[in-house]
């Protein structure tokens, strides 16, 4: 729940030391909302305030809370304050489109095909094209930066599954500047929301600001030129293919087509897989390769899955989703760090959570997801990495509410399908392909940027034999 004037008074926990005009701000800091609030749930329970300059935001972790605010019949997604920062950029892609925008629900309708069993075979080559980027980039190294590869490997994934457009990630001394500008975007939206008095906001983020309008003004270029080159190559009349970009194309050209978008909405789609297609799911193999360094026993029978069901070919479409183990690994790796680590819901009417918590028409609340997904049903040690908790027994044991990496209902993540294969083929073929260890000293720091990262993380590897 978030309001710009002085928060109803409130029952809910709240940080200890709150101060006179500015609120908790003491022991927080803007580069790290989410691992603060994680820390402030273990200390507050499992539902929770904090008031940062008059706004009062209400953090929710318990599973059966969050239970409630996944209802579709009482909740909806709300647009929080950070997310409303990327309209800027993102309109009503999506992502950040409210629930009530046209737009959303027929860029909804008009995509759903792209994300069918039949689309993505036409996909899975393309994934396999930059996989093998990935590794002959690797082969020419003895250490990698796990990340900034990862990022590369699923900008270009989704450049030229969704769009037949390259970044030429693994060709280029640095990453593409798209990547810069998007972190960049991202990371000033999120220290922007820290300060939600506008008039202040603007004169300490002045000099910020022209950056962050400098970045916006590349990434329309990049739009651009993406839109371009589809175009240009394209044949006239109807390509009939199952590729994003093509399918709103299409479907500007026909006047008949109730869920057609304009020009400025496509391009804004664009953006919003652009960013949503590759940055969570470059952290989500980020962080599942530190686990599997971290440990080995998992990591060898990860690579002895892959072995009995690959072989040394390369899979096909049906082989993916047979490296079960690697599944799992990559579903605990979202457990303990999902990379889109919370999602906002409003109440669609008056009503009570809990049993205590008074929620007005309106009102909104963030699940937090790291938080939820180490609640009590986990178990007793839920910060340890254990893919077995998603073997079948297990996920049949536990309320489907309890795990959100995807978010929740009608809103949720639309490429879910696509992200997962990829993960699993990525890491399928990073096993098959190489044996890699992690610097014992090591110790996991994560980048937050709306989305979450491991930072600094580097990885030795070698061929295998």
């Amino acid at each position: 729940m978030v309001t710009d004037v002085a928060p109803r008074t409130s029952a809910l926990p709240h940080p200890p030391r709150r101060l006179p005009l500015l609120g908790d701000v003491v022991g927080v800091h803007p580069s790290t909302p989410v691992q603060d609030s994680i820390a402030l749930s273990r200390e507050l329970g499992p539902i929770f305030e904090r008031v940062v300059l008059g706004r009062q935001y209400v953090l929710v972790s318990g599973a059966d809370l969050a239970g409630e605010l996944c209802d579709e019949e009482r909740f909806v997604k709300h647009v929080s304050p950070a997310i409303e920062g990327l309209r800027s950029i993102g309109g009503d892609g999506l992502f950040t489109a409210h629930s009530y925008e046209p737009n959303w629900r027929k860029a909804h309708d008009l995509l759903r095909p792209a994300f069918a069993q039949s689309a993505m075979r036409s996909y899975h080559r393309i994934m396999l094209d930059v996989a093998s980027d990935l590794v002959a980039h690797w082969r020419a190294l003895s250490t990698v930066d796990v990340s900034s590869d990862m990022t590369k490997l699923t900008l270009d994934t989704i450049g030229r599954t969704g769009f037949s457009y390259s970044f030429d990630s693994f060709t280029r001394d640095t990453p593409h500047p798209f990547v810069d500008a998007m972190v960049g975007v991202l990371s000033h939206n999120q220290r922007r929301e820290f300060i939600p008095i506008p008039w202040l906001a603007n004169l300490v983020f002045r000099k910020a600001d022209r950056t962050n309008a400098e970045n916006q003004l590349f990434l329309e270029q990049v739009l651009d030129d993406i839109v371009r080159t589809r175009r240009d190559s394209a044949s006239p009349g109807t390509t009939g293919t199952s590729e994003l970009l093509d399918i709103m194309l299409d479907a500007a050209r026909d006047s008949t087509n109730p869920n057609a978008l304009d020009e400025v909405n496509i391009r804004q789609q664009i953006l919003t897989f652009l960013i949503a297609g590759h940055e969570t799911t470059s952290g989500a193999l980020s962080f599942a390769l530190y686990y599997l360094a971290q440990n080995r026993h998992i990591l060898d029978a990860a690579r002895a899955e892959v072995d009995e069901v690959w072989g040394s070919e390369t899979p096909t479409f049906e082989k993916i989703p047979k490296l079960r183990l690697v599944r799992r690994i990559l579903d605990e790796t979202l457990r303990l760090w999902p990379t889109a680590p919370a999602f906002a819901r409003e109440a669609r009417e008056d009503t009570v959570i809990g049993g205590f918590h008074e929620m007005k028409k309106g009102d909104w609340a963030f699940v937090l997801i790291p938080g939820l997904h180490r609640d009590p049903v986990w178990g007793q040690d839920p910060e340890k990495f254990d893919p077995d908790r998603f073997l079948s027994a297990a996920v049949r044991a536990r309320p489907g509410h309890v795990y959100k990496p995807w978010g929740t209902g009608e809103r949720a993540c639309i490429g879910r399908q696509f992200a997962i294969h990829e993960a699993v083929l990525v890491l399928g073929t990073i096993l098959q392909q190489f044996e890699f260890s992690v610097e014992p000293s090591y110790r996991l720091q994560i980048e937050e940027r709306l989305t979450l990262m491991p930072k600094n993380f580097e990885l030795s590897v070698s061929v295998r034999k």
